[in-house]
Order: C-alpha cells, then sequence, then structure tokens
C-alpha cells in the first residue's frame, strides 16, 4: 500500500529507518529512499530557473520543460545511486562512516542487496537516458554533447572526480551552466551567455552544500584518502570559502541587473542576504567535536551542510520569486 507520508519526508529530509521499516515500505517510498530524494530539490530548482529564464526570452515550451526536469531529476537520483554502489565497493562506508549516520545507505545497511541496487541503479539511468535520447531527437546535435557531459559527471564524480578535489567545481560547471544554460537551450533551441552567468547565481548554491558536507566529513575522509577540496584546502579555509561563494551569488545577482539583464525584480533576491548572519555564525567557528544544544535533534553529524542547505533553499526561493517578476516586467515593458 502506497506511504504517501514517507513519501513527503523523503522528499524533504533523509529519513532515519530500520530494516523493519524498509521491508514494509512501497517500492516508489523505496526508491525515493535509495536516490536520496531530499536533495534532488537543487536539480528541480535549477530546472525550474531554466524554464523560467525560456519564459523570459519568450521562448517557453512546456513539454520541453517537462522532459528537462524529469530527465534532470533522474540523471540525478541515477548520480546518488551510483555514488552508494562506488562507494560500497571501494569500501568507504565501511566502520560508521559519515554517510551511514545521517540516512541510510541501502547496500551497507543491509537493505538493498549489490544487485537489488544494481537493478535500481539501471532502471533509473535508462529512464533518463530514454528522456535524453528523445531530447536529442528533437534538439539534435548540441543536446547529444549535453548528454555527454552530464552521463560523463553521472558516473565519474564519485570516483575519481571526488578523490582528487574536482567533486566540487564539477557540481559548480553542472548546476550551473550545464543544467541551466543547457535546460535553456533545450527549451529554446538557442545558447545563452547572459543564462550561463546567471546560472551561476544559483550553483553556486549547490556547490556551497557540497563543500559544507565536505567539511563535515573532513576528518573521515582525509582518513580514507578521500581528497576533497576542504582536505586539500583544509578546514579555515573551506569554511570562508563556502561564505565568499554565498555572498558572490548576490554579487552575480547585482552584476545582471547593473547590465540590465535582470530588471529592478530581481532585487527581491537580496531578501536571503539577512539570512546569511545565521550561516556566517555558524561557519566563523570550527566544526564543534559534540552537537551544539542549539541544533535540532536529529541533524547530527549535519552541522556545516544543515545550515548552508536551509540557506540554499530560502535563496533559491526569492531567486524563483525575482525571476516571477522579473518576466511580468520585461513583459510589460516589451
Amino acid at each position: 500500500m502506497p506511504n504517501v507520508a514517507m513519501w513527503g519526508k523523503a522528499l524533504t529530509a533523509m529519513p532515519r529507518i530500520s530494516k523493519q521499516d524498509w521491508d514494509g515500505l512501497d517500492v516508489v517510498s523505496r526508491w525515493l529512499i535509495a536516490t536520496r530524494s531530499a536533495v534532488i530539490i537543487m536539480t528541480f530548482t535549477s530546472a525550474a530557473f531554466a524554464g523560467l529564464l525560456a519564459a523570459k526570452a519568450g521562448r517557453f515550451d512546456p513539454l520541453l520543460f517537462a522532459l528537462v526536469t524529469v530527465g534532470l531529476c533522474l540523471a540525478h537520483a541515477t548520480n546518488n545511486l551510483v555514488n552508494d554502489l562506488t562507494d560500497y565497493w571501494k569500501g568507504v562506508d565501511e566502520g560508521n562512516y559519515f554517510r551511514t549516520q545521517y540516512g541510510p545507505q541501502t547496500v551497507q545497511d543491509g537493505f538493498l542487496s549489490v544487485r537489488q541496487l544494481l537493478v535500481y541503479t539501471a532502471l533509473t539511468g535508462a529512464a533518463a537516458l530514454a528522456v535524453g535520447a528523445y531530447l536529442v531527437a528533437l534538439r539534435g546535435e548540441a543536446v547529444l554533447w549535453l548528454l555527454g557531459a552530464g552521463a560523463f559527471f553521472v558516473l565519474f564524480y564519485t570516483f575519481p572526480l571526488k578523490y582528487i578535489g574536482l567533486g566540487e567545481p564539477a557540481v559548480l560547471a553542472v548546476w550551473g551552466p550545464l543544467m541551466v544554460g543547457g535546460g535553456y537551450y533545450v527549451i529554446t533551441g538557442e545558447w545563452s551567455n547572459d543564462v550561463a552567468i546567471a546560472s551561476l547565481a544559483y550553483a553556486l548554491g549547490p556547490t556551497a552544500v557540497l563543500f559544507g558536507k565536505h567539511i563535515d566529513k573532513l576528518d573521515a575522509d582525509r582518513g580514507k584518502k578521500i581528497r576533497t577540496m576542504p582536505v586539500i584546502l583544509g578546514e579555515r579555509a573551506s569554511r570562508y570559502t563556502v561564505l565568499g561563494m554565498l555572498v558572490a551569488q548576490l554579487g552575480v545577482v547585482g552584476y545582471l541587473i547593473a547590465v540590465r539583464y535582470f530588471t529592478p525584480a530581481m532585487l527581491v533576491t537580496f531578501l536571503a542576504a539577512p539570512s546569511l548572519r545565521r550561516v556566517y555564525e555558524t561557519y566563523k567557528y570550527p566544526r564543534p567535536l559534540e552537537p551544539p544544544p542549539q541544533l535540532p535533534k536529529g541533524v547530527w553529524p549535519l552541522y556545516f551542510v544543515a545550515v548552508t542547505f536551509w540557506y540554499n533553499r530560502r535563496f533559491g526561493m526569492f531567486f524563483l520569486l525575482g525571476l516571477a517578476g522579473d518576466i511580468v516586467l520585461s513583459r510589460l515593458a516589451g
């Protein structure tokens, strides 16, 4: 029987469940948990930005937008499944590793066998490829290159990119020019450098979220010889890098208003700025050894990533609102 309550929970958080809980779930709930669907909201937001920027240009196509959104979300889900498979095969999640502390790693925790997870991965990936192939047939060779780039990051983000400090730059490229710029191209049939720049205003957010996650597990990654960017830079430099990226988001929006790509309606994005204080208050100190009293129950061991994810969702909300207003002003001015 469908567990709609669990669907909602899996889409908003990482459910901490037992094997007995898992065995009683429907297949949709299992898929949502296995793919870590709570973080796929960031991909949905990137797709939404591509659609809104296409609407701003007067080139919005609802069918193409729907296909882009579904395809990107399925690709992200496939990437999460591949990540878990790769980490399991490399023994990364052994010994109560960070990943298994904040949510189920379905193979490591005994919820799924390797074969079952391979089936999940193959079916999800095949669905993503099917959408991509259809879009290639509609839009031509350029989409094939975008599809190839996406497939590369899906398959090789966890290894070797994450292991050599390229995971974070990959996320900036994927959630920015590839998802937003590429999604815009698929919907409109044309590439826009302004859209590629605008995409960075959002892509810096998911990149900061990943940075926060990798700072949280810096010591564990160093012990596993996973050289993420925070392992290379060190904790202090990484903490201030995150703060710099979040400020840069507002800088990109301000620049695009100044060059008149965006109308002043996008100033609503700056309503997210006061929330940066909460992020700063967290990031200005090293990560505590124990969960602080003010941290909500059930969040630990997530610490830096939790507040960064909270801010990213808040920024995304104001950015979407600003884009909606920008479209209205652009139409009135036109």
